[in-house]
């Protein structure tokens, strides 16, 4: 919607260009006391204000003057005056707003305009609407903050609006974290904390010419008295070129409670840990098999390096859908012969695996073309004694 809104403003601003502007560009006429707009001026109505007055005077301190376009310089936003670009901004919500901000200094300096952010702050936090009056003192403090706006420095009801932000979600999590577990002495309603802050977690991985990778995490399991954070994915860089892993716990600047967290949006991020990848050497590995090497780094981090093997997850339910075997295991993938006849798809390879309750075959093909393997045959084998023990039978 405000990106619709925009484009039409920058459309109707470049058709104004074929007019004749009076001396000093769009927007001079109008600002002179006592004189008359020009031929093509904006007439100010009676009783109307320009917002941004301040944000205007603190971009022309910086020298940063309206320049026609011209054959050599196409007319782009970043030409655009900067009362258009006040306007454009007035459309936009605070998330968008903030990340317009950080487009460049003077977007910046732009975007921290009081007088959108006052009109933010009001449609935000402006008293309910209800069958009660409101009282002598909410309205003077509503008029009060409009008529200083002027008077106070450019993104002080930015700053306003996230303190607001912040408070209201910090006493939500108070009244949510208050009920707790007489068991474990922790929050009953750990699940609906996390939603209400829209916590999350990230991995940054630094490789040794400094390039980060941001991995967001793809599960999450909560239990009584533990949170499992999972991470998983085929684009992850190879281990050999990592410096660096820090664990960051990650919260955004604003939340909708009726959206889901914006993973592109603004957020505040908190250093869990930072671990040393270098250190993975045989002084901080613990124990190791012919399939992996476990390594510790402080604090707490177990880092599992497999050869040639991949992990296989494995749930069996019975017919009322509740676990009956479960396994999760690493195994070694081997070239093999397909059991049905000659390989016309791809290569084939098979993956074993036993245990005392039961074993697993599983035959797949390498799909060249979109790089995956795919399940042509998977057999398991349980033994009769776990059978009769799970439904009391005498086989």
């Amino acid at each position: 919607m405000a990106t619709g809104r925009g484009r039409l403003l920058l459309q109707h601003w470049r058709g104004l260009l074929a007019l004749h502007w009076p001396p000093g560009g769009v927007g001079a006429a109008p600002g002179l006391a006592g004189e008359a707009p020009g031929p093509a001026g904006f007439r100010k109505r009676p009783g109307t204000s320009y917002a941004g007055t301040a944000t205007l005077k603190q971009c022309a301190r910086r020298g940063r003057h309206y320049k026609q376009p011209s054959a050599d310089h196409p007319a782009s936003l970043e030409s655009m005056p900067s009362e258009i670009l006040l306007k454009i901004f007035s459309y936009l919500d605070a998330v968008t707003l903030l990340c317009t901000g950080c487009v460049n200094r003077r977007f910046y300096h732009l975007a921290n305009d009081n007088f959108i952010w006052i009109r933010i702050y009001s449609t935000a936090f402006s008293p309910k609407i209800s069958n009660w009056q409101v009282n002598s003192a909410e309205k003077t403090t509503v008029s009060m903050n409009l008529l200083s706006v002027e008077d106070k420095e450019a993104g002080y009801w930015k700053k306003e609006y996230i303190a607001k932000q912040r408070a209201s979600v910090k006493a939500a999590l108070a009244r949510v974290l208050k009920p707790v577990n007489p068991y474990t002495g922790l929050p009953v309603k750990t699940k609906e904390a996390l939603r209400i802050s829209g916590l999350g977690w990230v991995i940054i991985l630094k490789e040794k010419n400094g390039k980060e990778y941001i991995m967001q995490h793809i599960d999450l399991l909560i239990n009584d008295s533990s949170v499992t954070i999972i991470w998983y994915g085929r684009n992850w860089p190879q281990l050999a070129t990592l410096s660096t892993l820090d664990l960051c716990g990650v919260t955004p600047v604003f939340r909708d409670r009726s959206k889901p967290p914006s993973k592109n949006g603004p957020r505040w991020l908190s250093l869990i840990a930072k671990y040393n990848l270098s250190n993975l050497t045989e002084s901080t590995m613990i124990g190791w098999d012919r399939l992996i090497r476990i390594f510790c780094l402080h604090p707490g981090l177990l880092v599992g390096l497999w050869k040639s093997c991949s992990i296989m997850d494995i749930t069996l339910l019975d017919e009322y859908g509740k676990p009956f075997w479960c396994l999760s295991s690493p195994v070694c993938m081997r070239s093999s012969v397909p059991s049905d006849g000659p390989n016309f798809l791809g290569q084939t390879y098979c993956v074993d695996y036993v245990d005392s309750e039961g074993k697993v075959h599983v035959e797949l093909v390498w799909i060249k073309e979109t790089e995956e393997y795919f399940i042509v045959s998977l057999v398991l084998y349980l033994k009769i004694a776990k059978i009769n023990h799970w439904f009391g039978t005498a086989y």
